[in-house]
């Protein structure tokens, strides 16, 4: 990795305080870009970027490139390594509703766990866990036992890695607690698998999947729905969930609209 790419990953870890997997996410698309003009970066001008932005049709791995490419010639012109500020807006993207479960469609794919093997056990309190914390899967992954405490969840290792503590619901809890009873391998971290290895996304994935059919982020989302739903205010939900900006949030706010058109039209003598 060249000098200017290492100094910008200082920029990234260091002054924006991103977390890993996202600082390695923009060097790989700045190695991208520059695999594609067979150029240096700082020799680049915005016919060069616009033209390896073309070859994405989809507009969300579109944007992703470009917030990469936006903030590493912010940096570059702060450093004066650049005379001129490549700045090209981001493409307008339609935002999709983010699809969520109930909770009696959660509870009926937790009714086909077998809870008399440990596994069972594990996948069972794994899947309140997740649907009760509002966690991401690697953030749950990270979890060890001492970051639970009389119904306290302390999220350590957060997306920008920021630190949150959020309520456990009693019966996510009383789920936990009767897997690490039965949980005998030595190991801090609670989501083990059978060799007694800290869980894998890809495992934990396979297990949401094996029973509800959907991913562990849509767990997430329910989490938040049923937030809003319940008549949470969005700044809650947006610190419980960890979100920097309420505009992440505010994708949940559809819901608490059809929430309040369910309710006229279910109630009011003129619907």
């Amino acid at each position: 990795m060249s000098d200017l790419l290492t100094a910008f990953e200082a920029y990234l870890s260091v002054t924006k305080a991103l977390d890993t997997l996202t600082v390695s996410s923009y060097l790989g698309d700045l190695k991208q870009l520059e695999a594609f003009t067979k150029k240096v970066l700082t020799k680049l001008d915005t016919t060069d970027v616009l033209k390896f932005l073309a070859t994405f049709d989809n507009k969300r791995t579109l944007n992703r490139k470009l917030s990469s490419i936006n903030t590493f010639f912010h940096f570059c012109h702060l450093q004066s390594f650049t005379h001129e500020k490549i700045k090209i807006p981001m493409a307008k993207v339609p935002k999709n509703l983010p699809k969520y479960l109930s909770l009696e469609e959660i509870m009926n794919g937790l009714e086909l766990i077998d809870r008399s093997t440990l596994t069972g056990l594990r996948d069972y309190a794994l899947i309140l866990f997740l649907y009760a914390s509002g966690c991401r899967i690697s953030e749950a992954l990270s979890v060890q036992r001492s970051d639970i405490l009389e119904g306290w969840l302390k999220i350590r290792f957060a997306k920008g890695e920021k630190e949150r503590v959020v309520p456990l619901a009693p019966v996510a809890t009383e789920a936990l607690e009767k897997y690490l009873q039965e949980q005998t391998m030595a190991s801090s971290y609670l989501w083990l698998n059978y060799r007694g290895e800290v869980l894998s996304r890809i495992s934990a994935y396979k297990i949401v999947k094996k029973y509800l059919g959907v991913s562990p982020h849509v767990l997430r989302h329910s989490f938040a729905s049923s937030l809003i739903i319940g008549g949470a205010d969005l700044r809650v939900v947006q610190e419980l969930l960890g979100h920097s900006s309420l505009e992440t949030t505010q994708i949940y706010t559809h819901i608490q609209k059809q929430n309040l058109q369910d309710t006229m039209q279910s109630f009011h003598p003129l619907s």
